[in-house]
């Protein structure tokens, strides 16, 4: 492939990702499962990306986002499938939300070791906070867990600042519209106040 040829793929494909990644979170917002779909050729077109430019540290990430994707999909609908409610909001009880900081405050400081070590990266620790906090919300999310959002709007203000930092504007604002989209998440699957109504509270690893 020619770098011309590389440079439109890249660019076309960026736009793909970037408008099925907002598609994929209004949807989810929404409670409908049709959203998984959106986020699969979201971050399946990144992880692409990423592996053309050599960006394996993202690749993987991004590979890892595609399999939580995935389970994301499966997970709602066998939450359909049990329940007379199309849907249903999970909430975290206590010691969830503490084994949920633990496992970021643990591992956070091992990634950024791991980034700053290796490959001598910005704001190592901080974006090691974004990235292992994004793979817990995602799971929040595919378990469907209230608190997901508001582990994402964190992630997304932090993430926000770096961007701006580093001068990547067009990124911070596409980071900005997630964080407009978790709100109004937190607050739309609040509002249904449908928290277990069929069935008792279920554990992070059921």
């Amino acid at each position: 492939m020619s770098i011309d040829l590389l440079a439109h793929w890249d660019f076309f494909a960026e736009v793909i990702a970037t408008i099925t990644g907002i598609i994929c979170v209004f949807l989810q917002t929404m409670e409908k499962i049709i959203a998984w779909f959106f986020g699969i050729i979201s971050v399946s077109l990144l992880a692409i990306i990423f592996l053309t430019n050599n960006l394996l540290s993202d690749f993987i990430l991004h590979i890892i986002f595609l399999i939580l994707n995935i389970y994301g999909w499966w997970t709602w609908s066998r939450y359909r499938e049990q329940s007379s409610h199309d849907y249903r909001v999970l909430r975290l009880g206590q010691k969830q939300w503490v084994v949920v900081m633990a496992v970021i405050i643990l591992i956070t400081p091992l990634w950024g070791y791991m980034m700053l070590r290796f490959f001598n990266a910005d704001f190592a620790y901080v974006d090691a906070f974004t990235t292992v906090g994004s793979l817990v919300a995602q799971y929040l999310l595919a378990k469907k867990f209230l608190e997901n959002w508001l582990l994402w709007i964190v992630v997304d203000i932090v993430a926000i600042t770096v961007y701006m930092m580093k001068g990547l504007y067009v990124v911070a604002f596409l980071f900005l519209v997630y964080l407009t989209l978790c709100i109004f998440g937190y607050y739309n699957w609040k509002s249904r106040d449908r928290n277990n109504q069929s069935r008792p509270i279920i554990h992070l690893l059921d």
